[in-house]
């Protein structure tokens, strides 16, 4: 009894390395290229390091300078949220529409998913960000199909007030992912409270706010706090498409710390603002967490 006992604590220690060994590569990943750049952005935030010469330690000194002397960081911010107001609730709008479409009984139904998935596959490129500019550009493809309407052109990227918009469309158009989620959410409603709403009478303005909105709230839940992580750490669009413009409009904080650490090189300021950056995100995230409790149901009664 002693050796078969002693067989399997052996054989459970192997099969245990063996997990070990399957893990490491990914282990050694996060170790490597997140959770050391993770740290090292902390202390270099306490630094004068312009990675030409070696860091030198400030205390508080990018700190006090980014919230007394920048005037760059209340603009950044202010854009960056505004750009995050505007393109997630946008982007579920947009996606639960999307989803709620494909959720009906349409021919061809598997192609228009496919179609409508793309976006998410291809927009957070460079290239469609590049694409994008010439098609909103004064003499773009839009403008064109605008006059051929009698519209006048419209400066989409020129203009101080248009352009975040702009830019938070390319965010909005890039709804497949939200979409997916939402139609799988979609998919497991029963029937069976439908079908006893019609028989009350509920008209389907009244089926979705009673039955299949509470019903895909965990849903919902989800994708804005995925979606709007996403928006807060935005660069790719504002960078190529208007380079923070005009007059700095669509100056996002993303795009801020970018050009503090690869063109000015200040790799110390630009660090602070990363752990500016990730506060912002934290305290944003948190608010939607506490708020949760007041709109997401949850059928087995269970909360966060």
């Amino acid at each position: 009894m002693i050796k078969a006992g002693k067989r399997t604590l052996v054989h459970q220690r192997y099969r245990q390395f063996e997990g070990l060994i399957f893990i490491a590569p990914w282990i050694i990943g996060f170790a490597l290229f997140q959770f050391y750049p993770f740290i090292s952005s902390f202390v270099y935030s306490f630094t004068n390091y312009n990675i030409l010469s070696k860091p030198k330690f400030i205390g508080f000194a990018n700190y006090v300078r980014l919230f007394t002397i920048d005037p760059d960081l209340k603009k950044s911010i202010g854009t960056t949220l505004l750009y995050a107001c505007i393109s997630v609730p946008g982007k579920l709008i947009f996606a639960l529409g999307v989803a709620l479409i494909l959720n009906m009984k349409i021919k061809g139904v598997n192609g228009f998913r496919t179609v409508f998935y793309l976006p998410s596959i291809l927009g957070g490129s460079v290239a469609i960000s590049a694409l994008w500019k010439l098609m909103f550009m004064k003499e773009g493809i839009v403008n064109d199909l605008l006059g051929k309407l009698s519209i006048p052109a419209i400066d989409w990227l020129g203009s101080p007030h248009i352009a975040l918009i702009t830019i938070s469309l390319l965010q909005i158009w890039q709804f497949g992912s939200s979409m997916v989620l939402f139609l799988a959410a979609l998919k497991q409603i029963p029937a069976e409270y439908y079908e006893s709403a019609s028989i009350e009478g509920a008209s389907l303005t009244k089926k979705f706010f009673y039955i299949t909105f509470p019903m895909i709230t965990p849903i919902v839940f989800f994708n804005l706090i995925m979606q709007s992580i996403n928006a807060l750490q935005n660069f790719t669009s504002a960078f190529v498409i208007t380079k923070g413009g005009p007059l700095k409009s669509t100056y996002l904080i993303g795009l801020k710390l970018y050009t503090e650490g690869f063109n000015n090189f200040k790799m110390g300021y630009a660090s602070a603002i990363s752990w500016i950056m990730f506060a912002i995100i934290l305290v944003f995230t948190l608010i939607i967490f506490r708020s949760s409790s007041a709109w997401v149901y949850y059928q087995d009664g269970g909360k966060f």
